[in-house]
């Protein structure tokens, strides 16, 4: 199995950098994290967070940016990451009123659009899915598959969330080798399903998610950065679990590659 860097979703951690950003990094650093994925950069300049992530020696995997910034700020949001040493501009998500056919035929030109600037400019564009992405069909493909079969790879790459993949009824283990290659991020995350059928986030392995598989299945396919996520934090305070998350993959991944 080949060995990918360990990232964390900033989002998990959000009510912690709210209160205080620089030292909720520091604390990330110190459970073990080899990187993050950002989503908001806590009112600091560029040139800061440059310099704080080089002190603590932590790679910026890339950012979350909204659609609205994405077509609003695309440039602005470009010279930020590349100042902070990221190579990912990432969509995760669209808004109900644009998931309609019509919409999402608008949104694949987009993303072709911004995903050319961002390769030209020296990052690489992606696509985070939830699971709406699965319950609309551009044509005959979920609008997940088409939004790539109408895109190229080098304009627009995959950041899967095999939480969101098996919450929508479709299998991780199957959809991660369709994008081998393209699919440079993914998304380390556990669930189980509460009485009414949402989806209750859990710390990594601890939930129904065949994660031992999807690691391996991401070796095989390219995957880059595993990152973990947790939207919601249950079972223990959100910096327990980030931690506790990144033991079991400690414990069920890096010690097997040593």
């Amino acid at each position: 199995m080949r060995r990918m860097g360990i990232g964390l979703q900033m989002y998990t951690l959000r009510n912690e950098t709210a209160a205080d950003f620089a030292g909720t990094l520091r604390q990330v650093v110190e459970l073990g994290y080899e990187g993050v994925e950002f989503a908001g950069y806590g009112g600091l300049a560029a040139e800061e967070l440059k310099a704080l992530l080089q002190e603590l020696n932590l790679k910026a995997i890339g950012a979350h940016v909204s659609l609205k910034n994405l077509r609003e700020n695309l440039q602005g949001e470009i010279d930020y990451l590349k100042t902070i040493g990221g190579t990912y501009l990432i969509c995760p998500f669209v808004a109900v009123e644009e998931r309609d056919v019509e919409s999402w035929k608008r949104l694949f030109p987009f993303f072709q659009e911004i995903g050319a600037e961002a390769r030209k400019q020296g990052l690489v564009f992606a696509y985070h899915n939830h699971a709406f992405e699965f319950e609309v069909n551009v044509g005959d493909e979920f609008v997940f598959d088409a939004m790539y079969s109408q895109t190229t790879p080098e304009a627009v790459q995959v950041e899967m969330d095999v939480c969101w993949v098996q919450f929508a009824g479709q299998d991780p283990l199957a959809y991660i080798p369709r994008y081998a290659g393209r699919l440079p991020l993914l998304h380390l995350k556990d669930f189980t399903k509460d009485e009414e059928g949402k989806m209750k986030t859990l710390e990594v392995g601890t939930g129904d998610v065949q994660l031992q598989g999807v690691i391996a299945a991401a070796s095989d396919a390219g995957v880059e950065w595993l990152i973990v996520e947790q939207d919601h934090c249950y079972q223990n305070p959100p910096l327990q679990s980030v931690s506790n998350s990144l033991n079991w993959v400690k414990q069920n991944y890096l010690s097997q590659l040593a």
